[in-house]
């Protein structure tokens, strides 16, 4: 490639705008390449329970210097559990679907770190049943926190890195039913609410890249949780899995969390824009 110019534009020419620079996505020169989260504080939505606290569990593993669970329901035993061994991974009650109440907890992570560093938009909700079933106030109540409250989680995040100077990472959590329907336990509007999680992703990540915030999302397929237990236990589950294809089982929630690690990363400093399947090849194909 050639140098670039440094001639200067003849009088009258106009001159490119410098009033928004792009915040530089280098790693500096002393960088260390290790995948790791030491130092960085992760908000996670939905985590004292199912995916949101198998991530929580692999990034308090990785060396994050604080994990916050946003979530509406109390923690369980699970989550004390974890927060026994890791002290540092901690909970705030919050409603994702509320503007106000996302921009509170951000507000008070920032003040009892001084910092934050990544966000998951996991928290999500899904409800099988045949399309034909399914009135306007479910769907509704799907698009409101699986939709509408990941945009408002990433934007109220967002503006908090830009005003604290932070190149941030948000990873949304989308679904294999974004590519595909699932045979299993079709539910046409939480397909349809994780497509639009998937591709919202690629927008956000080309309008905040210039702030050095990186936007990707993840798409997990089956995967052992309190909303999927019945799966597995199913007569034909051996049948669906063959029409699948793929791992015959479910994942441990675990499982998906080094993705969710290297996405958070700085290791993954020009990752943004994708999604990464994690589905045991479900749906690869």
């Amino acid at each position: 490639m050639p140098p670039a110019s440094t001639d200067t534009p003849p009088s009258g020419e106009a001159k490119a705008d410098t009033s928004a620079p792009f915040q530089s996505t280098m790693p500096a020169s002393n960088f260390s390449w290790q995948i790791t989260l030491a130092e960085k504080v992760i908000a996670i939505t939905g985590a004292n329970r199912g995916i949101g606290l198998g991530i929580a569990e692999v990034c308090m593993a990785n060396s994050a210097k604080f994990v916050y669970s946003l979530d509406l329901m109390e923690p369980g035993e699970d989550t004390i559990a974890l927060q026994k061994c890791y002290p540092n991974f901690r909970c705030i009650q919050t409603d994702v679907t509320s503007e106000e109440s996302i921009e509170k907890a951000i507000n008070q992570i920032v003040e009892e770190t001084g910092r934050i560093d990544g966000l998951v938009a996991n928290a999500g909700m899904t409800k099988h049943q045949p399309a034909m079933n399914f009135d306007r106030p479910q769907l509704e109540q799907m698009f409101d926190l699986n939709v509408f409250g990941s945009y408002f989680c990433a934007q109220i995040v967002a503006r908090k890195f830009i005003a604290l100077g932070i190149k941030g990472s948000i990873v949304m959590t989308a679904s294999m039913t974004s590519y595909r329907p699932n045979r299993a336990a079709p539910s046409a509007p939480y397909g349809a609410t994780k497509a639009a999680v998937r591709n919202m992703c690629h927008t956000l990540a080309m309008e905040w890249s210039k702030h050095g915030i990186r936007v990707n999302s993840i798409s997990p397929g089956f995967v052992r949780t309190a909303m999927t237990y019945y799966i597995e236990n199913s007569p034909e589950w051996g049948n669906k899995m063959e029409n699948y294809g793929g791992m015959p089982r479910l994942a441990d929630p675990r499982e998906l969390g080094g993705a969710y690690v290297y996405l958070l990363s700085d290791g993954s400093s020009y990752t943004t824009g994708i999604d990464i399947p994690i589905a045991g090849v479900v749906g690869a194909w």
